[in-house]
């Protein structure tokens, strides 16, 4: 952890930092909230009905943890430990605000204090059979649609990833200061517009789920494939991607998109040793040394397609995302591509969950299965959509394609466009190295 307090979403310092405590223990307590904060705030929730003074609670809970644990030592069960100490600050502030609210009341109507009913006492034993379902609701709550997409991100990485103010600022290229601002706004947000700490029902749970999965892509996506930076891969945010997808696959197993996106994470996860070269510099899918693909994840991913498929459903974006995934994996070579399988695929999804991002992939596709002059015309069927103006993949693809037809000179100021576009360093580098190839070229 950092060497110096650094300021959590409450403004307040970061409990995990700094300190000079005994490494060991503070490792430990490191490790224990990464994998148990989300349980323990969404335990403290429940208690509560308030995300945000849950998640104080559970910071106290930290803060007890890392004065006590390094003489103590670090107890047998240390989740329940922390979630008995937050817990028992759950009871304290809620007898603090009913002795006020019941001596308000007895200035108000002249009531003798032993007339008021006494505060409600919980049960101290961890909650075991009501913890999942906690999580669950924790997910829909840090993930709703009332808030941000950087919001979401930022209370989910915050909540269910256990991650400090400086990692999810580190991760996305950001301020902590603005990621801390981010988490405020967020849980005043969630406060001021009533939003209830549950699972929803019906269309309201389908319309949430997407939310939900919109936001574990998202993570994932820029670990794979870095928007900006110094790292074309991040492989500490796929790996926190996959982490979430795993638990909500586990907590609502009855959702085929849950498993489809976990198929679609698992699968690409395989690829990220072969994804960059020895300078850190991208290696397109192609050209990628398949000997070094993961194949435990592909297998992985495998079994969660086969699982989502099981339900029954119609497959959902995510399931037919999957299965392209899938059917890369399956050709030993490039060469053994099955495109137009692909690309009819893609055909699939362009009609389940329309965007010209869709329509730009399936254009990669049919230009491999079709021919460039059939992928180039699809290309500039979509060159004007506003979603794809700045979208440095837009003229990648149009000059990967202008180049298979021999039009280099269209090819090399394509190239030279999207390398202006990307704020990813080795990215650029790379769009830079295939104009300047193309220098001179007939």
């Amino acid at each position: 952890m950092t060497p110096s307090a650094a300021p959590d979403a409450s403004g307040a310092p970061d409990p995990r930092a700094g300190g000079g405590r005994p490494s060991g223990v503070h490792a430990s307590i490191d490790a224990v909230w990464r994998l148990e904060s989300a349980r323990i705030i969404a335990g403290l929730a429940r208690l509560v009905r308030d995300v945000g003074l849950a998640e104080e609670l559970a910071q106290d809970a930290l803060v007890a943890a890392l004065e006590q644990w390094p003489g103590s030592g670090v107890p047998d069960n240390p989740g329940a430990w922390l979630m008995a100490v937050g817990k028992r600050r759950a009871i304290d502030r809620i007898r603090r605000e009913q002795r006020l609210e019941t001596k308000l009341e007895e200035l108000g109507h002249g009531l003798e204090p032993e007339a008021r009913e006494a505060p409600p006492e919980f049960d101290l034993a961890a909650d075991d059979e009501h913890i999942e379902d906690d999580v669950l609701r924790l997910v829909f709550t840090a993930c709703h649609p009332v808030l941000s997409t950087q919001a979401r991100v930022a209370m989910t990485l915050r909540m269910l990833g256990g991650l400090t103010t400086e990692e999810i600022a580190r991760a996305f290229l950001t301020s902590e200061p603005t990621v801390a601002q981010r988490i405020v706004r967020a849980k005043r947000t969630l406060s001021e517009a009533g939003v209830p700490f549950e699972v929803p029902e019906g269309p309201d749970r389908a319309a949430r789920l997407s939310s939900v999965l919109e936001v574990v892509y998202l993570i994932f996506n820029e670990g794979y494939a870095a928007s900006g930076g110094d790292d074309w891969v991040r492989t500490d945010l796929c790996q926190e991607a996959l982490r979430l997808g795993r638990i909500l696959a586990h907590l609502a197993p009855g959702e085929p998109e849950v498993h489809g996106l976990v198929a679609l994470m698992e699968i690409q996860a395989s690829r990220i040793r072969a994804r960059t070269g020895p300078s850190g510099e991208p290696v397109p899918l192609h050209e990628q040394d398949r000997a070094l693909w993961d194949r435990l994840l592909i297998h992985r991913g495998f079994a969660a397609l086969l699982r989502a498929r099981e339900i029954g459903a119609p497959p959902g974006p995510y399931v037919l995302q999957a299965a392209i995934a899938a059917s890369h994996a399956q050709a030993a070579t490039a060469a053994d591509t099955d495109w137009a399988q692909i690309a009819s695929l893609y055909g699939h999804l362009a009609e389940v969950a329309p965007s010209p991002i869709v329509e730009l992939n399936r254009a990669v596709a049919v230009g491999m299965a079709d021919g460039p002059e059939a992928g180039l015309r699809l290309v500039d069927a979509i060159a004007g959509e506003p979603a794809l103006r700045g979208y440095p993949l837009l003229p990648g693809v149009r000059g990967d394609l202008l180049a298979r037809l021999g039009r280099t000179a269209e090819a090399r100021a394509e190239f030279e466009r999207a390398a202006e576009l990307t704020r990813n360093a080795p990215e650029r580098r790379v769009l830079l190295g295939r104009a300047a190839a193309l220098h001179g070229a007939q």
